[in-house]
């Protein structure tokens, strides 16, 4: 039986084996390796297709520095892109892909320039993500908050410096991403669960059992994410970081949900449901609320 269009069918992982396989080719014979799967309008019309893709999944620097370049493209990937995939369904997300890749491909034969980067996760996932998920706040190094609208617009204004400063490569990464967020705009999904979510039904047969969570690794991402935030100012005793966590999970809230009694904020339990449930951002602003007089006196 066919799937329906928005299931999620986890095509991330085969993007991501790609960039750890083509990576592994590139070490083998650089100048062999881009001789192959770089792209060249001249090599697509003699019948080698397969350029139109493989000049995506390779690094940019050398050795540290490519290394760090591989990671960051998976751990951005995994994260950015098995939400989008979860939130948006494979074949539109598989589409947001081809657009991106296609497009610039497109741009640069019409330049006649040749391509050989990874311009989709930097570019075109960052800003459909961004778009997606706007209240969205990354932690590096566990510790320093970054929104992700913000890496949006410096990802954005490094393209167009690049655009403006002649690189045409860039205009050719431009022109793919404008693409496939012209898509994403026409497909556009409706809200993340938090306003799309209904209430679910009273369980008459286990009053006490939490209710299945909805989009499980969407949720769980975000929470996971407002959780480590909670801990972190609540460890600083940031009044101001505080109030701001309230503030977004008292609008996060979703209206009606079944709380585990007793109402409580139990994300440290052993089972680790409460961040895949829908009750977290009420049990979160309630635990805040309780615990923000601290913060308050050392302000």
């Amino acid at each position: 039986m066919l799937r329906s269009r928005g299931e999620n069918l986890r095509s991330v992982f085969i993007l991501l084996f790609l960039n750890v396989a083509f990576f592994m080719l590139e070490h083998q014979d650089r100048l062999k390796f881009a001789r192959m799967f770089s792209f060249k309008w001249e090599a697509v019309q003699q019948g080698e297709v397969w350029r139109v893709i493989t000049y995506q999944f390779t690094q940019a620097g050398s050795g540290f520095m490519e290394a760090l370049s591989l990671f960051i493209t998976l751990l951005l990937l995994y994260m950015m892109g098995t939400a989008i995939e979860e939130e948006w369904g494979t074949m539109r997300f598989l589409t947001l892909f081809a657009i991106s890749t296609v497009g610039s491909a497109g741009v640069a034969a019409y330049l006649s320039i040749p391509l050989l980067g990874s311009y989709f996760v930097y570019f075109t996932l960052l800003f459909v993500y961004a778009a997606l998920f706007p209240q969205q706040t990354f932690y590096l190094f566990g510790m320093m908050p970054v929104p992700v609208r913000l890496l949006a617009f410096f990802s954005l204004a490094v393209l167009l410096f690049g655009v403006f400063a002649g690189g045409k490569t860039n205009i050719a990464a431009l022109g793919g991403s404008a693409l496939a967020y012209a898509f994403f705009l026409t497909q556009r999904p409706s809200a993340p669960r938090i306003a799309a979510a209904s209430p679910p039904p009273p369980q008459a047969s286990k009053p006490d059992a939490p209710v299945p969570p909805v989009r499980g690794e969407t949720i769980a991402m975000q929470n996971g994410t407002r959780y480590a935030a909670i801990k972190q100012a609540l460890a600083r005793e940031s009044y101001a970081d505080i109030e701001r966590l309230q503030a977004q999970c008292e609008r996060d809230t979703v209206p009606g949900v079944n709380i585990c009694p007793p109402a409580d904020y139990k994300p440290e339990n052993s089972d680790g449901y409460c961040i895949r449930c829908e009750g977290f951002a009420e049990c979160s602003a309630r635990y805040l609320r309780l615990n923000k007089a601290e913060a308050a006196k050392s302000a």
